[in-house]
């Protein structure tokens, strides 16, 4: 059974910093493609950052010089460290990992960072 379990979401003031994580667990996470998605109030859910398996990255331009993607292979652990951060990032922030042989894609079930003074 496919597990991918986020962590590290909260309460965070403008300009501070929150580092979410992701344990993805059934998978062979050497051959997934992993990312942050997030979707805030009547938004439609969007790209934050993808890394590969190699470590390349992307990130969506709203979170580049901000946030930092990165990934612990041995550990099959995804995190996102978000700096500097604003009332604009308040979203439910979502584990995504895609297959990068069949293509097939889990989901979390998100957690929650709220930015607010």
């Amino acid at each position: 059974q496919v597990q991918l379990v986020e962590s590290g979401g909260g309460l965070v003031q403008p300009g501070g910093s929150l580092r979410l994580s992701c344990a993805a667990s059934g998978i062979l996470f050497r051959f997934y493609t992993m990312g942050w998605y997030r979707q805030a109030p009547g938004k439609q859910r969007e790209l934050v950052a993808t890394i590969t398996s190699g470590g390349n990255t992307n990130y969506a331009d709203s979170v580049k010089g901000r946030f930092t993607i990165s990934r612990d292979n041995a550990k099959n652990t995804v995190y996102v460290q978000m700096n500097s951060l604003r009332p604009e990032d308040t979203a439910v922030y979502y584990c995504n990992a895609e297959s990068i042989i069949s293509r097939v894609v889990y989901w979390g079930q998100g957690t929650q960072g709220t930015v607010a003074s």
